[in-house]
């Protein structure tokens, strides 16, 4: 039985809800907070009450933002000439985080997965295509479309449906798929069958 108080017992149960947090570790984020200036923790409560109300899509690319276009769609410094499409915002990020790239985005909210009823009209591919037929339209600088959805089975059939649907559109453009294979660092007795298969197939000019 909890000895916590019951808004603190409160706050631990919602922690742990989330996922990859546990019974414990709910309990030390909960005494966490209790341990916060209060200035702090009214900051934070702020910002929580305010998540869902302030949060957008960007209305470009359907990343998150509070303003009609994020960050990334105003920056101007940005190549235009790429769209990398990828499943989350999550996975947007990692591609900032480590500032490997410097074009733009399209974020679809997901993958296409039969199985859990999840179409192409469930997630923004539609829009995709939406926006890249109006750039080529307006004779734009764009010249790439980077598929970078997941490389599992969902992940490759939501890359293939749209590399098919760009095509079918006569688009001049170059329609590329992210390389899988081997990490930097990895030995290659400890690779499986199908990340060799991926490194064999992506292998570039030595």
């Amino acid at each position: 039985m909890s000895t916590l108080p019951t808004n603190l017992k409160h706050i631990a149960l919602f922690f742990e809800r989330l996922p990859g947090i546990g019974e414990k570790t709910a309990n030390r984020l909960a005494m966490y907070l209790l341990r916060m200036p209060e200035s702090e923790l009214k900051i934070f409560g702020e910002n929580v009450s305010t998540l869902k109300s302030r949060t957008k899509l960007c209305k470009r690319c359907f990343n998150l933002t509070e303003k009609e276009l994020c960050s990334i769609c105003e920056d101007n410094r940005r190549d235009t000439s790429k769209i990398t499409v990828v499943e989350t915002v999550l996975d947007l990020l990692s591609f900032e985080v480590g500032n490997i790239y410097n074009g733009t985005y399209h974020v679809l909210h997901g993958k296409i997965d039969p199985l859990n009823s999840i179409g192409p009209e469930d997630i923004y591919v539609n829009q995709l295509l939406d926006r890249v037929k109006e750039l080529q339209k307006a004779d734009s600088t764009l010249e790439e479309i980077i598929l970078a959805t997941n490389p599992d089975m969902e992940g490759e059939a939501t890359a293939m449906y749209i590399m098919k649907k760009l095509k079918s559109q006569n688009l001049k453009l170059k329609i590329s798929r992210l390389a899988y294979g081997l990490p930097m660092g990895a030995n290659l007795e400890y690779a499986d069958y199908g990340t060799l298969g991926k490194a064999i197939e992506g292998r570039t000019k030595y």
